[in-house]
């Protein structure tokens, strides 16, 4: 059941006020940081390009922020934006997200994922304002070795396909620039800047329309009464709501803010092991919750490599930043497939229903972010 959260009290109120710029603000999930963002009463500014689906979450919600639509490689305009709003903190998620794509651009995909995270570091380099940087990256940064235990923040970078590649580039990137730049043992007497790292699984919730992703294929079909092909249908990957991720991002940018510096490092966001499913298990959950769901196992074999087995040990987060997820699996897709029910049913938004409970169930479980 919804309730209303004082949301300005959230992360010790260290947003209301703050000047936030995010990139990547008309994508999945930075639409979703926007909204939550903009509900703490932080002043937020965008920088990405439009939104390149019909419809789009951030469309939809209709956030009244300041952007700035332009390409992340254009560094020059980059660095104007970033002169002119004087960010106190900046959250790039701004990325080419998608590993099939990479595989038809790989050059768009580096340039963006790497080149781009260059730009948005160099540009925070040169704005005297910024004191906290909080990159987002992804789970398929590590070495994939298939292993059935969670990869820890230790482990090897590396990526098979372009798309892993170059998130394992932009871990490495961003780890040069903390000790050439932003150095931790430095902080405080050769600069202000304090850069943490998040790392986060496969990431579901509403308002997710990108191509070749399990759950929008799904609800998009079932929209049209169509069946949905199903490709890897044994491949387990750590299913999570978009709002489990943001909450480590943002506790990152809290401590950060704080000037604490043990927490400006690489930091893995993930479910409970036991949200660690199957494709063909998600596929189950999402029926039980929306029957218009229709789904056919693809029987040709893969035009592209992808993971099979890929898992987060979150023992960092948990035990240091005192992170934990809030919904286990089933909230967790029970409440993705009844967004899109629901807007496609009766053209209505529950982004507001959904932070609001995940607030709700934060604080019943105590969670540090919400005392």
């Amino acid at each position: 059941m919804e309730s209303m959260v004082d949301f300005r009290t959230l992360f010790d109120g260290i947003y209301q006020g703050k000047k936030v710029l995010v990139t990547g603000h008309t994508g999945f999930k930075g639409s979703w940081l926007v909204y939550w963002l903009k509900q703490m009463g932080a002043t937020v500014f965008g920088y990405s390009l439009s939104a390149d689906t019909q419809p789009a979450h951030f469309n939809l919600f209709g956030a009244d922020i300041s952007e700035c639509i332009a390409d992340i490689r254009n560094q020059e305009t980059l660095l104007e934006y970033f002169t002119k709003v004087q960010p106190d903190i900046v959250f790039h998620l701004a990325a080419q997200p998608l590993v099939r794509l990479s595989y038809a651009d790989p050059v768009g995909t580096y340039s963006t994922n790497v080149m781009g995270t260059l730009h948005v570091l160099e540009a925070c380099r040169h704005t005297a304002s910024v004191k906290a940087i909080v990159i987002v990256s992804s789970d398929k940064c590590y070495d994939n070795r298939e292993w059935e235990w969670g990869y820890r923040e230790n482990d090897p970078m590396g990526g098979y396909d372009p798309y892993s590649s170059s998130k394992g580039c932009t871990e490495l990137l961003t780890a040069s620039y903390r000790n050439s730049f932003f150095n931790n043992a430095d902080f405080g007497s050769k600069h202000q800047v304090l850069v943490a790292s998040g790392r986060a699984g496969n990431v579901i919730g509403g308002g997710d329309w990108a191509a070749d992703r399990l759950i929008p294929d799904m609800v998009k079909a079932a929209a049209v009464n169509n069946s949905v092909f199903i490709r890897n249908p044994l491949a387990t990957r750590p299913w999570q709501h978009v709002l489990e991720p943001l909450s480590g991002y943002l506790m990152l940018g809290w401590r950060l803010l704080e000037r604490r510096v043990e927490f400006a490092q690489g930091w893995n966001f993930g479910p409970a092991p036991e949200s660690n499913l199957a494709v063909k298990d998600i596929v189950t959950l999402a029926r039980n919750s929306w029957s218009d769901i229709s789904i056919e196992y693809s029987t040709s074999p893969a035009d592209a490599h992808e993971a099979n087995l890929l898992m987060l040990d979150c023992s960092r987060a948990n035990k240091l930043l005192h992170w934990k997820p809030i919904w286990d699996i089933h909230a967790t897709v029970e409440h993705t497939i009844a967004w899109y029910r629901t807007f496609y049913k009766e053209n209505s938004l529950l982004t507001n229903a959904d932070l609001n409970n995940y607030i709700s169930d934060a604080k019943r479980k105590d969670a540090i972010w919400t005392r």
